[in-house]
């Protein structure tokens, strides 16, 4: 008799540990999900130097971000963050961008996006290149930039 009991409580385990893992895979975002979030970060991340919203700007920073520039890479958050602030104190933007590529590693954790750079003018001077990584749920983070050197 213990011996049916305790094959009865395995089974049961077995059977819930199943039906757990099948729930947490269900739920994972789809590939198309995991590109569309990682877009709209991009654009959000974007539309925080249209709207000079420095901190917001920040919250999309990586604590271990390096962005390329053409006096070397700044390297962590206070230092891309500080070599960004005088574009945020400008009267209007000076630049801007737009994904128009995403992709996402298969594991859902890091994401490349890359799309035009317009000067303030509208007009194309170059692309850019960044790599977002996933922070928390839904939270992903810039971790590598390099952005168009032109005009800037």
């Amino acid at each position: 008799m213990r011996w049916r009991s305790a094959g009865l409580v395995l089974v049961v385990a077995m059977v819930i540990g199943a039906v757990a893992l099948a729930l947490a895979r269900g739920s994972r975002a789809t590939p198309l999900e995991l590109r569309q979030q990682v877009m709209q970060a991009e654009r959000a991340f974007a539309a925080t130097l249209a709207r000079h919203d420095f901190e917001a700007f920040t919250g999309f920073l990586s604590r271990e971000a390096v962005f390329m520039s053409p006096a070397g890479p700044q390297r962590g958050k206070d230092a891309v963050a500080s070599g960004w602030r005088g574009y945020f104190d400008q009267p209007a933007a000076p630049f801007s961008w737009e994904p128009d590529e995403v992709e996402v590693l298969a594991s859902g954790t890091l994401a490349f996006s890359s799309g035009p750079v317009k000067d303030a003018a509208g007009k194309q001077v170059g692309r850019f290149n960044s790599v977002w990584r996933l922070e928390g749920p839904g939270t992903w983070r810039v971790v590598f930039d390099r952005g168009c050197d032109c005009g800037r």
